[in-house]
């Protein structure tokens, strides 16, 4: 029950988290943009939207992202419409894949008890037709986005408007993401995490360490049953 210290709800990043961008690599293929350009791409969206927080101003992610595919485009041979190419490789953001590991895990999670919400620098909106077209909508009570507080994560304030929507103490929420960096954010914001290990990258020794470490949302369900409480960043059994 809630105030006992446990974890009850987890709250997901939607990003490389849950949904799977390599399929981006072939929209932007099709419009004359390198497919290799795309982990370039997506880190630059990333550093641009924090950074423009961090300096006090906000855009929606998909201003920045589009911002990033007119900058690519500009300096590419073979691209004769920025603005197409642009719309043709954020059109498919609401149609992305999940990881092969979400929908059983998603169930897995839900059917062991836990509450489940999703919080994105993206669209609500775009996190909602993903999750409808992975049949999971059933299994999420609630999708936000950073328009609520305008800032991004790390930042602090999506992390408390992500508590304050779920009605639970801030040590009760896990966050749930394969970004050390937002790791590190709800850490300090003061929430559980867990961290999916989805490449051989290691974790940065810099960055506040998550409670808990996962291959994938399975092996994260299968922890999560191991584990005696989350506290303090600590995994504990």
């Amino acid at each position: 029950m809630p105030g006992d210290g446990r974890p009850h709800v987890l709250v997901f990043d939607v990003n490389e988290t849950l949904t799977d961008l390599t399929p981006l690599a072939a929209r932007m293929a099709e419009t004359g943009l390198p497919e290799q350009s795309l982990p370039v791409w997506f880190a630059g969206v990333l550093r641009d939207g924090i950074a423009l927080s961090l300096a006090g101003g906000h855009a929606r992610f998909g201003d920045v992202a589009r911002d990033g595919l007119r900058t690519l485009a500009a300096s590419a041979q073979g691209v004769a419409d920025p603005e197409a190419a642009a719309d043709h490789v954020l059109a498919a953001l609401p149609r992305l894949p999940l990881h092969p590991d979400v929908p059983d895990g998603v169930r897995a999670l839900r059917a062991a008890g836990y509450r489940l919400a999703t919080l994105t620098n993206g669209s609500a909106g775009t996190t909602r037709a993903v999750l409808d077209r992975g049949g999971l909508t059933d299994c999420f009570e609630a999708h936000l986005d950073v328009e609520a507080v305008g800032r991004w994560k790390p930042a602090r304030e999506p992390y408390a408007h992500a508590v304050a929507a779920v009605g639970v103490p801030a040590d009760e929420v896990v966050l749930v993401s394969v970004h050390p960096w937002d790791i590190d954010g709800a850490a300090r914001a003061g929430l559980a995490t867990a961290w999916l290990r989805r490449t051989p990258q290691p974790y940065p020794a810099t960055r506040l360490p998550a409670a808990i470490e996962a291959t994938g949302l399975r092996d994260l369900a299968e922890r999560l049953g191991a584990q005696g409480r989350l506290i303090g960043g600590e995994d504990i059994g």
